[in-house]
């Protein structure tokens, strides 16, 4: 059967090659972008003309935009990957004060996941990309209260998106399902390459699990579990993310800039 997949960050690395993978397979396919002329390009690329959204995930305003539009035409969607993701940035805070890494990596998919739930069935995907960095929450930061350097704020906000994947999935207990996995270590993606230098492994072993994690029956029981492609297998949680105080703190960060966001 096929279904209605939405993954943003879809214009390069793995989200593209994701985007192909599954639209060679017959699924409508919502392609979503920061770049229109590089959504074009990536829609020329996948063939069979995909939809295509562009949002800045770091500004607010474009958040609730991308929700809107994609209401505005679907009234079912059955996986949304949360693929879209920043490590270097020129500026580390937006308009509304916020840090950036923490904005697109871990708020902007929280906000785009609760408002598209009314739409996702209960035998519907989330899936949200997490990383092998992982690193405890300074929730000052999260609120741009403290700057980071460039890894401090990506493995913080990726731990920062695996705990709310599992307290979504508590409040969620007969679905969707929400996973968090880390896709692979250092794969050739233009984050990688800017933020490390290095050419990066096989894009498809991290194209691969974002398919099986989205459609396999193999992960229809896996709803708030972290899956680590390193490992090839479910891997327990960060410490960070098994603390009920760590947690609570975390997502009431969270919630706060999902607030915010309302009010923008």
């Amino acid at each position: 059967m096929t279904k209605t997949i939405l993954i943003t960050g879809a214009t390069d690395g793995i989200g593209l090659l994701t985007v192909k993978n599954l639209a060679a397979e017959g699924h409508t396919i919502l392609l979503h972008g920061r770049s229109a002329e590089k959504l074009e390009a990536a829609a020329r690329q996948v063939g069979g003309d995909p939809e295509t959204f562009r949002a800045d995930l770091s500004r607010l305003s474009e958040v609730r935009a991308l929700v809107e539009a994609v209401l505005s035409r679907h009234d079912r969607l059955d996986v949304l990957i949360n693929n879209a993701g920043v490590y270097k940035t020129p500026r580390t805070h937006t308009p509304e004060g916020l840090d950036v890494r923490f904005m697109v990596n871990t708020i902007a998919p929280y906000l785009l996941t609760r408002q598209l739930l009314p739409i996702i069935p209960a035998t519907g995907r989330v899936v949200n990309l997490s990383s092998a960095a992982q690193a405890p929450v300074d929730v000052r930061a999260m609120r741009g209260q403290r700057t980071l350097d460039d890894m401090g704020a990506y493995a913080q906000s990726k731990l920062a998106i695996t705990i709310w994947t599992r307290e979504m999935a508590k409040e969620h207990p007969d679905g969707p399902v929400f996973i968090a996995v880390n896709p692979g270590s250092l794969l050739a993606s233009k984050m990688v390459k800017e933020g490390f230098g290095v050419a990066g492994n096989d894009l498809q072993i991290g194209a691969d699990i974002l398919r099986r994690t989205a459609l396999s029956d193999a992960f229809s029981d896996a709803s708030g579990k972290y899956f680590d492609n390193d490992s090839g297998g479910f891997a327990s949680s960060h410490a960070g993310a098994l603390d009920p105080h760590s947690v609570a703190d975390v997502m009431s960060a969270i919630e706060e800039a999902a607030e915010v966001t309302a009010r923008e």
